[in-house]
């Protein structure tokens, strides 16, 4: 005869295991607990420097002077913004170009992804993906010493090739080519990224759908409208309420070190931090951008919000939270 194993003996909650297996969980979850309340709750506390005059003192740790040595001003360090005679201008430039990053981040990235997941050859579609990705790792100074080789006004590449016919251009005062040169950098280093991210998810379709919709005799474009897209649908939805939220945010790379900080580009380049950027070099008043930083989380948190209840209006399976 077989004996019967004797029953676990169930905790309070009326489950089984052990303490011994919950604390190897707590354990297993600890390292990232303390990372993120270390890293990234912790520095939460430096949020009031946007509410003070924020004056270190010698010899006196920063907690000191920011507690003891600074005087609240409420709401005087989001003035600066504000009254800038540049405010109109960097909103404007930092939220048109976020949208149009917005919409080609999506659009493109999703196109690709489909027609690299039709090639008959998988090599060939894995040397794309990788050649593709590979501008997510350069950073913006490399990318812009790389820019600079091209367009640089006496030796770059761009202007060897049409100096016998049109001479020296000085590409770093041409507004119009910028306007929608970002426009290209932003795309060309960002959709890599985002392929591989909608790649991953047209892998975890279940191939039986589209045999069953072979076998009905259904086009590759009608594979494409009615199986892969709305299926994909969830992840696009997370990545636009993701992107809505940084809305009021701008590369600071993109805008500044890919342009080489030209004058002549202020009025495509001046958006919120690069605005900001310029005011700490001159100023030395972290205040400024503390207030700055604040203003755009809050916003940011806002979009957040308002996008993802727009989006569960439309389809409620396909909010973020």
């Amino acid at each position: 005869m077989t004996s019967i194993p004797a029953k676990r003996k169930k905790k309070g909650n009326g489950s089984t295991g052990s303490s011994f297996d919950n604390l190897e969980i707590f354990l297993l979850h600890l390292p990232t607990t303390l990372w993120y309340l270390i890293f990234c709750y912790a520095p939460m506390f430096g949020v009031i420097i946007a509410f003070k005059n924020y004056k270190p003192r010698p010899g006196k740790s920063f907690l000191w002077s920011l507690l003891y040595n600074s005087k609240w001003v409420g709401l005087d360090n989001f003035k600066f913004l504000v009254q800038s005679s540049y405010f109109e201008t960097m909103i404007k430039t930092t939220v048109l170009y976020n949208i149009v990053f917005i919409i080609l981040g999506i659009l493109i990235p999703v196109t690709l992804a489909i027609l690299f997941n039709e090639l008959y050859s998988k090599k060939l579609a894995k040397t794309c993906q990788t050649m593709m990705f590979l501008p997510h790792f350069l950073s913006w100074v490399v990318i812009s010493y790389f820019v600079y080789a091209f367009l640089a006004t006496d030796q770059g590449l761009v202007n060897n090739l049409i100096k016998n016919t049109a001479g020296n251009h000085n590409w770093y005062q041409d507004v119009n080519f910028w306007m929608f040169f970002i426009v290209f950098l932003n795309v060309w280093k960002g959709m890599g990224y985002n392929m591989v991210v909608y790649m991953a998810s047209i892998s975890g379709i279940d191939a039986e759908l589209y045999e069953a919709a072979l076998i009905d005799g259904a086009s590759k474009w009608q594979q494409v409208k009615f199986i892969t897209l709305p299926l994909l649908r969830p992840v696009i939805s997370i990545m636009f309420i993701m992107a809505v939220g940084n809305i009021f945010r701008s590369d600071f790379g993109l805008f500044y070190q890919a342009t080489r900080n030209s004058g002549a580009l202020v009025n495509v380049t001046q958006t919120i931090d690069v605005y900001v950027y310029k005011a700490l070099l001159e100023r030395s008043n972290v205040n400024l951008s503390s207030a700055a930083a604040f203003m755009q989380s809050v916003v940011g948190c806002f979009t957040i919000v308002m996008a993802n209840l727009i989006v569960k209006k439309i389809d409620p399976e396909s909010g973020l939270f």
